[in-house]
């Protein structure tokens, strides 16, 4: 069933909106509107395959069905009762809800989560004869209820799993940065293979990775082989295989410019390594087991981006205090003619870097209010510059 067009909700870190709603407008979709962690267009179901093939700071697509009034879960159960659910789901399929809620009479969005559910696979046995599966895995058919007060939406989750999940991270390491947002770092740095990328302190090379995906112009949904409008009555294989061939075509073959990923822990640049591989990217990126201040930093300009630990007990702070001041020399003393950042999650240690920052950009790492730190690295001295 093509319901037409209609809104699409395509949420985010926070932050990460202004980005996102670039990476709409360059794709041809209109923006509706724009909140913290979200930015609204609108398409049709088909549209949403584009949507979660394309997009790299997006989280989740969400394809509204249906929006409503509910006081309590009684009205929310007969809204959701009233939508074709047999037009969309199979009676052998699989289904799982999820829900953001806050309204008065739910203490518990489980339950929400459950009336939810009940609502559908009770409208389809009562069609069809027979109720699907239901459960916790997102790997099938997927709905979204977000119901704030009484105001109550209905969305497919035509993602799944979120798109953070590209698939090539196979060697996660300790508190990995999330795919989506490393994305979104490279776009607020504007790197577009117009110059080298080095990456000090690379953890598992997911900024690098990510770095090496946008500079090719390679789809970062093309190596995941499930999403959520898949198990959707309708979905049109012919049409996803097509936009998947549009989309390698479109990517490029080599860099014109070198991204350099280093660590100090071997274990890191193994990891790194490995997912590069998994990505198809390895040939393209430079790795090297190293201490950041030793990382080789090639003549011809580019950026340079360190994302250090932010550091949460105090022995700690006072350790990468040094680390923090370190990066500062680095930058000052081998990497002139670049534009370094650094992304942290401590705004005390980033005062240690000696450098004033010309640009500040928020940006979340989970619930961790962070900044993306610009500094102009001039060749000569600023009155030289000037």
């Amino acid at each position: 069933m093509d319901p037409g067009k209609r809104p699409i909700l395509v949420t985010c870190a926070k932050g990460i909106a202004p980005f996102l709603r670039e990476e709409l407008l360059d794709l041809g979709f209109p923006v509706l509107s724009e909140a913290a962690s979200g930015v609204t267009t609108e398409g049709t179901l088909d549209d949403t395959m584009r949507l979660n093939l394309l997009l790299r700071t997006g989280h989740r697509v969400l394809f509204l069905v249906k929006s409503f009034a509910a006081a309590n879960a009684d009205d929310m159960y007969s809204e959701v009762s009233e939508i074709p659910w047999e037009d969309y789901i199979a009676e052998d399929g699989y289904v799982s809800v999820s829900s953001s809620v806050d309204n008065p009479s739910i203490s518990d969005s489980r339950y929400a989560n459950l009336k939810c559910k009940d609502a559908i696979v009770d409208r389809i046995k009562e069609k069809r004869g027979r109720r699907p599966d239901s459960g916790p895995d997102q790997n099938r058919t997927v709905v979204n209820l977000y119901w704030k007060n009484d105001g109550c939406s209905v969305y497919f989750d035509t993602s799944g799993e979120p798109l953070s999940r590209r698939g090539y991270r196979k060697v996660p390491l300790s508190a990995p940065m999330q795919e989506t947002l490393a994305a979104a770092v490279i776009k607020a740095a504007g790197w577009k293979d117009n110059g080298h990328l080095v990456n000090p302190m690379c953890g598992s090379g997911t900024l690098a990775i990510e770095a090496a995906l946008a500079g090719l112009n390679r789809a970062s949904g093309l190596l995941r082989d499930n999403f959520g409008f898949m198990h959707i009555k309708g979905f049109r294989k012919p049409l996803w295989d097509d936009l998947r061939a549009q989309a390698k075509k479109a990517s490029r073959k080599t860099l014109d410019h070198g991204i350099i990923a280093t660590d100090i822990r071997e274990e890191a640049v193994e990891a790194a390594r490995k997912n590069a591989s998994s990505a198809g990217v390895e040939h393209l990126i430079e790795f090297s087991v190293c201490d950041y201040a030793e990382t080789p930093v090639p003549d011809g300009g580019g950026i340079i981006i360190a994302n250090p630990e932010y550091g949460h007990r105090m022995g700690k702070i006072r350790e990468l205090e040094g680390v923090y001041k370190g990066i500062g020399d680095f930058f000052k003393q081998r990497c002139r003619g670049y534009t370094g950042y650094i992304f942290t999650g401590n705004p005390d240690l980033s005062k240690k870097v000696g450098l004033r920052a010309k640009r500040r950009v928020q940006l979340f790492n989970g619930p961790i209010e962070c900044r993306l730190l610009e500094y102009e690295l001039y060749e000569g001295s600023r009155r030289d510059k000037t």
